[in-house]
């Protein structure tokens, strides 16, 4: 760890047009949000910036002129912590190729993406993968969700958070883990 103060970052996907209000709440004290894809109406985007910076990928659903400024992979400097953003990533264990030559080139240790509506939170030889879920409308029996990430230089904390629940309780223990190197390695409580 570093002498620096945690870095609290907001992580949110498939809003589909629909921004939460519980959002503020919850990413209040966030230095940057990532926006995983499917934004579909420019102003959620708008009312993100209001909480925090954020930065945000294309899905599959933002489509027209007001979209075409958003790259379909970004790789984000968080804090020590090297991320790459995507909408679509394949599966956690096969992503697809771009993605793969994304996190080698850049030597990322956390993978943020989207599309499956399925909240997620594992570790994998060394890359920390996130799904925060979907915060739009409501799809199949899936959880409304988003998370929150706590950066402790190379430490990493991972919450992801039911927006259904009056107190925007947890959907599972949180994931805390060392990113990267031959100390990686992960445990919930």
């Amino acid at each position: 760890m570093t002498g620096a103060p945690p870095l609290l970052v907001g992580l949110v996907s498939d809003t589909h047009g629909l921004f939460d209000p519980r959002l503020r709440d919850l990413f209040s004290g966030c230095g940057l949000i990532l926006h995983a894809g499917d934004v579909v109406r420019r102003p959620v985007l708008e009312e993100l910036r209001r909480i925090a910076p954020v930065r945000a990928v294309r899905g599959n659903n933002d489509l027209g002129p007001e979209f075409e400024d958003l790259p379909e992979i970004a790789v984000v400097g968080v804090g020590d912590v090297t991320a790459v953003l995507v909408h679509q990533v394949g599966t956690p264990e096969h992503p697809y190729p771009e993605v793969r030559r994304a996190l080698s080139r850049h030597r990322a240790s956390l993978l943020v993406f989207g599309h499956s509506h399925r909240p997620l939170a594992s570790l994998r030889d060394g890359i920390l993968h996130v799904n925060p879920g979907s915060a739009g409308p409501r799809r199949f029996r899936l959880p409304r969700s988003a998370g929150l990430i706590e950066l402790h230089g190379s430490a990493a904390e991972v919450r992801l958070v039911d927006l259904a629940s009056p107190d925007l309780s947890l959907l599972e223990p949180a994931l805390r883990c060392e990113l990267g190197g031959e100390g990686a390695g992960a445990r919930r409580w």
